[in-house]
Parts: structure tokens; sequence; C-alpha cells
């Protein structure tokens, strides 16, 4: 049985990965959130606990982390901090892998005009935010995957390419769902994704830009 931890438990790509694995006896799931009542309904499978704390507490997190084989973070916010955070109690209950999330732009790797657009759409602060968690997990020890995700969707199609860290990003979007079955890919065989950082986008999505605009002008 695996054991995965997953920070952030409520986010709409947590809850796929979470539903994919309810009920699996190959997995003992602990969802970590700042509101557990929120995942209440997952309570009576028998390989979920559902913990509430927050990922700004050192102390919990390390408690949290003991024993487990593959943290999965799902989170936004002060991505330095938890990277810190997390980075530190992995070491201290010696747990190696960690599967994080992030968006593309990472490395500057995104060919405009969709490079620009991420920039300007999440906000340089935010962005500079996010490459230093990158480098805080890139420089440990950790069997880290670090995964650079394209513009996110709601479709329940799965279907995706990968790019490595050093080459130019591919495509614009990327389904929540295609990001979930590649993290359970990662969580069943570590090995082949570890210490590497992937871009994952639909394949044919290049020059997409113009309905992303769209999708978010009809938010």
């Amino acid at each position: 049985m695996k054991k995965v931890l997953i920070l952030g438990a409520y986010g709409k790509i947590a809850r796929i990965v979470e539903k994919r694995l309810l009920d699996n006896s190959d997995y003992q799931l602990t969802l970590v959130l700042r509101h557990a009542s929120r995942l209440d309904s997952l309570k009576n499978h028998n390989n979920v606990t559902v913990i509430e704390g927050d990922v700004s507490d050192k102390e919990f997190l390390t408690k949290a982390i003991a024993n487990q084989d593959v943290v999965y973070a799902n989170l936004n916010g002060q991505m330095e901090r938890w990277a810190q955070n997390i980075v530190f109690s992995m070491q201290q209950n010696s747990v190696a892998q960690l599967i994080w999330i992030t968006g593309s732009g990472l490395y500057h790797e995104v060919p405009d005009s969709f490079g620009s657009w991420v920039e300007n759409y999440v906000g340089h602060a935010s962005k500079e935010d996010t490459r230093r968690a990158a480098r805080i997990i890139e420089s440990s020890q950790l069997s880290y995957t670090i995964i650079r995700a394209a513009y996110m969707t709601d479709d329940t199609e799965i279907d995706y390419e990968l790019t490595k860290k050093g080459e130019t990003f591919k495509g614009t979007m990327i389904s929540r769902s295609s990001i979930a079955d590649f993290i359970i890919k990662i969580i069943n065989d570590p090995n082949k994704y570890q210490r590497e950082s992937f871009g994952i986008s639909k394949p044919g999505t290049d020059n997409m830009l113009h309905h992303i605009r769209e999708i978010e002008h009809d938010l």
C-alpha cells in the first residue's frame, strides 16, 4: 500500500486524483485542507483520512508528513514559503517523493505571445514567487517532480504531451483531468519522473491564446 499525502486536497485537480484513487486498496490517502468539512463526503471511505490544517504551520506539517510515501502539493498563495516548509518537513521525516504543481513560464520557456500573456495574467511578482519556490525544491535532495501546467480547463478529456526543463514549452491549454492522470502515473512509477520538471499541455493547442481570451471574457 502506497501512502499518499495530498496538501490542498480541496483543489480541483486534487479532487480528480482523489476520486480516481478512492477505495483502491493500493493507496492510503491522507487529505489535508484548511476546512476539513469540505471533504466530509470522503470520510467514510476505507482508504481516506481527512485532516484540517495549514501548510504555514511547520510543526503540523512535519507531523502530517511522517510515515508518508508521497507528498503531492496542490497549493497556491505564498509558494516560496510553502516550498520551504514542505522541503524542511519532508527532510525531517526522510520522505523523498514530492509532486509539485505550478504554472507554465517557470523558466521563461514559453514562446510569445502566450508566454507574455501568462506573465501578465498571473502577475510578475507571483511568477517570481513560484520561481523561487522551484529553486528551493530543485536544490533539495528530494525526489521531486515539478509539473508546469498550461492554461487549465475543466474538460474531462485526457490528452497531453510533456516537455522537459530546457525544452521550449508546447501548447497553451490543458485539462485538469490530464494533469491528474499524469500525477497518478508519477505516484505509481516515481523513478521514471524523479528530479525532473515537466511542462504539460494538450497537443495541437499552440495557437489557442485567442480561445483562452474568449474563455476568460465569459467567466
